[in-house]
């Protein structure tokens, strides 16, 4: 009997539709070529959402979900829609529906291409080789901590931690580092802040129970700095909800362009795939969107949510053979380019590879 998963498709704005649809195509080439089956439902959230519902979360989208095996997002948001109430934008379906989903831990891989070593702002010496993992706490901290509030005059939010929230998102950075090179930094300000006391003492006593990984404690400011002095140090990184936030879009411009890096955000139950980068209002519709991020992040959906590995690898290994021959969509297009391609063609090129033998 074919293996068959249900997958929730959320295109979102701008360029999330162009992105989405590349992905599927590449998720189509490679389901054929291993023998299992892709069943796509699309459901609306952000701006899309909004227009159509009047909602940046609508009801059957949260429910909609649920009912999935994973979901491949896109991005969302857009001037249109920024003077609206704060509970109506697009922001707010997205931080509604991880918080409905329990999706509890962001993974963001950050790989340099060798073929794109001088795409990125620092020097091909402190790049090259770079292959590490930011997990962050995604559902708790100062963006979800209670009371908060602005009376116009003041305004105030809090972070809180409690010991099972960093438990668990604790055991899923050692788990991923057992697979990698067993080292883990876990980044905190506990030389300040109560929470990242309860943080690192938390941490400390996870690791007892993973005696072959490494753990090393790194203030955020130092991590900040050492990411651009020597990110080769790091294997996975792993920090609460604001700090990874900002160390994993730091993180992301090692590689020279945000959108080459996927993500998964998972819980005990469900999974939301998606690029790292923005929903770029300014260049939708022109076909010159880098869907590469959404591409790997397919893969991570394969590997993570669905358990099929090769099928994962085999995408991995197309977008670096397409790289590698010099394949490049326009954001890239300075760098060792010997063709630049649209939206469709870069997904095109790398669904052939991946469906080949």
């Amino acid at each position: 009997m074919t293996r068959s998963y249900k997958i929730a498709l959320i295109k979102g704005d701008g360029i999330g539709p162009e992105i989405i649809e590349e992905a599927v195509k590449v998720l189509d080439a490679v389901s054929y070529a291993e023998g299992f089956e892709l069943k796509y439902d699309e459901y609306l959230l952000g701006g899309a959402a909004i227009d159509a519902t009047d909602d940046p979360a609508p009801k059957e989208t949260l429910e909609g979900v649920k009912q999935a095996d994973a979901v491949l997002f896109g991005a969302i948001g857009g001037e249109k829609w920024d003077n609206l109430p704060r509970e109506k934008r697009p922001e707010t379906g997205l931080l509604k529906l991880r918080k409905e989903m329990e999706v509890f831990a962001n993974i963001r891989p950050v790989t340099v291409y060798n073929e794109l070593v001088n795409a990125s702002t620092l020097k091909p010496s402190v790049v090259q080789g770079v292959d590490l993992i930011v997990v962050r706490e995604l559902i708790g901290g100062i963006y979800f901590g209670q009371p908060r509030g602005n009376d116009g005059n003041k305004a105030f939010n809090t972070m809180v931690y409690s010991k099972p929230e960093i438990e668990r998102i604790a055991r899923v950075a050692f788990d991923i580092a057992m697979k990698r090179s067993k080292r883990v930094c876990s980044v905190d300000k506990a030389n300040v802040l109560d929470v990242s006391q309860l943080w690192r003492d938390t941490v400390e006593e996870i690791a007892k129970e993973y005696p072959e990984v490494t753990l090393t404690h790194m203030y955020v400011d130092n991590a900040a700095m050492q990411l651009i002095r020597d990110p080769k140090q790091f294997d996975v990184i792993l920090t609460g909800n604001i700090f990874g936030d900002i160390l994993s879009d730091e993180a992301s411009m090692l590689s020279g362009s945000i959108g080459l890096l996927p993500s998964a955000s998972i819980g005990e139950k469900f999974g939301l795939y998606e690029p790292i980068h923005g929903s770029a209002p300014d260049i939708a519709g022109q076909g010159i969107a880098n869907p590469i991020a959404t591409i790997a992040s397919a893969a991570m959906m394969l590997r993570y949510a669905l358990n099929e590995e090769v099928a994962a690898g085999r995408i991995e290994q197309a977008i670096k053979q397409t790289l590698s021959e010099g394949y490049r969509t326009q954001d890239l297009s300075s760098y060792d380019a010997k063709e630049v391609c649209s939206t469709s063609e870069i997904g095109s090129i790398i669904a052939n590879y991946a469906a080949s033998k």
